[in-house]
């Protein structure tokens, strides 16, 4: 307790002792130091104000800064919005040309062999056949029987002797050839119109082709203008055939497609292999100084492989043998000593890989190849699979169809129009394509016999629709349509479509002529005809409905 009150009074006397009044001259400072605080708390205040101004407008420029990029992050939103539907559009825009782009092709590779509809289509056709009047069914069938069938009976005889003439001229020709530096012959074929049974007019001419190799070790090596090597538009149709050795990879060196120089060697190559004289290139019946075969002078070595050929076995025969035309040096005619003569075509052709596709060397008597860009370009013939096609077509037929009696009468109707009024550019091939193009367009049902006159003027609107547009395509090249049967390569199904009227389109005069030949043929139609038509009783003819047009 006394402890307590001890400390009770020295807390007292402590407080007493320290307080401020019993001090006064010590805190005389006081009022000074306060002003000096002021000053400085002035000072501070002064520098926290410019501080928060500074603070302040930092936070305005970051304010203003995210508002720009909020800003720009929208034009970017509203930019990438506005990029997906332009995107759109023009991803639409491009399908819908695809579309239209496949559509056109489509028409062109298969409905533009359509005919159209039926007998209305005349109108749109043109003039041609206005005022035209075309036989009935009854003066066509005695037309036909008279003056077709009456003159094609002997063609299979003709055929039989001609074929079996040249496969022993053939085989005497490779009894003369050096084996081992001489081209190697084939059998040869029929093709054209004495094989397909459509061909009327006279003098009867059998068409053979002879495909032909080069000796061991060489190979053909063949290259169309629908290989994916750019051709121009006027050697569509054509290819090359390039002479190699068998163990020769043309793509593999460039050895022979540049100077190496007369101090460089190649590696894969030795200098006597890669280094060709130019005289065992024209051996092989190449173009001078290269390795592509010579058209030229592959028909003059046939032309004298023929000529020794028929010196060894002419004691056999009781005929001559000699060449009929100075510019077809295929062309052979047989002579008899009662004065007759039996004409024919002999022509070497090289096969193209492993299918029925040739590269001829020239047409006879045709103008397809008149314009050859040079003796390096070969022309492809289809006409083996023409003939297995429409053989092939034939069997799904009616008995006794009107498809090839068609033909025969234009081709004849043709002919006789170009003895009148001159020959035109306007062919019995162009004739043979229209008729390929609508036995695949018509139904089989449609080609029934009593359908001629229909189906003949069918042949013709199209001829005429044809010509009028300046179109006539080929029939295999581009045509996906071909029957698989046939085993057609892919490579020509796939290919833009072959237009045979392109030649005309550049030589108007031909043009002009082909159009004026094929009017006055529809205007002399009747009156050809009936030339060749016996008398039919009225009563007869009445008796017989006509089928409409």
């Amino acid at each position: 307790m006394p402890v307590g009150l001890f400390r009770v009074c020295l807390l007292v006397i402590t407080a007493i002792v320290n307080h401020p009044l019993f001090f006064p001259k010590e805190n005389g400072t006081v009022p000074e130091n306060t002003e000096e605080i002021i000053q400085k708390m002035k000072e501070r205040e002064e520098s926290l104000r410019l501080e928060q101004l500074r603070l302040e407008q930092e936070i305005a420029d970051q304010e203003a800064t995210q508002k720009a990029l909020e800003k720009a992050a929208v034009v970017v939103e509203e930019s990438k919005e506005e990029k997906v539907r332009w995107d759109m559009w023009t991803a639409l825009s491009m399908v819908i040309f695809l579309l239209i782009e496949l559509w056109r092709q489509d028409f062109q590779e298969g409905n533009w062999q359509d005919i159209g509809g039926e007998e209305d289509d005349m109108a749109i056709l043109g003039k041609a056949f206005k005022g035209v009047a075309l036989p009935d069914k009854a003066v066509l069938a005695s037309f036909y029987e008279k003056r077709i069938l009456g003159t094609t009976g002997d063609m299979a005889r003709m055929r039989e002797m001609v074929e079996g003439f040249a496969d022993d001229l053939l085989e005497a020709l490779r009894s003369v050839c050096n084996r081992d530096a001489d081209m190697e012959v084939e059998d040869c074929m029929g093709v054209g119109s004495m094989y397909e049974n459509w061909r009327v007019r006279k003098p009867f001419v059998c068409d053979l082709i002879v495909p032909f190799a080069p000796p061991e070790p060489y190979c053909f090596r063949c290259q169309t203008w629908c290989s994916g090597d750019s051709f121009p538009p006027d050697e569509q149709g054509y290819g090359t055939i390039k002479v190699c050795r068998a163990d020769e990879d043309v793509t593999g060196c460039i050895c022979d497609k540049t100077k190496l120089g007369e101090d460089m060697l190649c590696l894969l190559h030795s200098q006597v292999s890669s280094t060709r004289p130019s005289s065992e290139m024209e051996d092989l019946l190449c173009f001078k100084n290269t390795q592509y075969l010579d058209a030229d002078q592959v028909m003059k070595w046939f032309q004298i492989a023929v000529t020794k050929a028929w010196n060894r076995i002419s004691h056999k025969y009781e005929f001559d043998l000699s060449f009929s035309l100075l510019d077809s040096p295929g062309a052979l005619k047989i002579k008899f000593k009662s004065g007759k003569s039996i004409a024919f075509n002999l022509t070497p052709v090289v096969q193209y890989e492993n299918s029925d596709v040739y590269f001829i060397s020239h047409f006879p008597r045709s103008s397809l190849a008149a314009d050859i860009p040079s003796s390096t370009h070969w022309f492809l013939t289809f006409a083996v699979y023409e003939r297995r096609f429409i053989q092939l077509v034939s069997k799904t037929l009616p008995a006794n169809a009107c498809h090839v009696s068609c033909l025969q009468i234009l081709s004849f109707l043709h002919g006789k129009q170009c003895s009148l009024s001159g020959p035109s550019g306007l062919t019995n091939y162009h004739l043979k394509t229209v008729l390929l193009h609508l036995l695949q367009a018509r139904p089989s049902q449609d080609w029934a016999p009593e359908k001629l006159e229909a189906r003949l003027q069918d042949m013709l609107k199209f001829l005429e629709k044809c010509l009028h547009e300046k179109k006539l395509y080929h029939f295999f090249i581009g045509n996906g349509k071909v029957p698989a049967e046939l085993g057609f390569p892919i490579i020509f199904q796939r290919a833009e479509p072959l237009n045979l009227f392109r030649p005309f389109v550049l030589r108007r005069d031909i043009y002009r002529k082909m159009v004026d030949t094929f009017h006055k043929m529809l205007r002399n139609m009747s009156a050809l005809i009936n030339e060749y038509t016996v008398h039919i009783p009225l009563a007869h003819t009445n008796g017989i409905r006509k089928e409409p047009l």
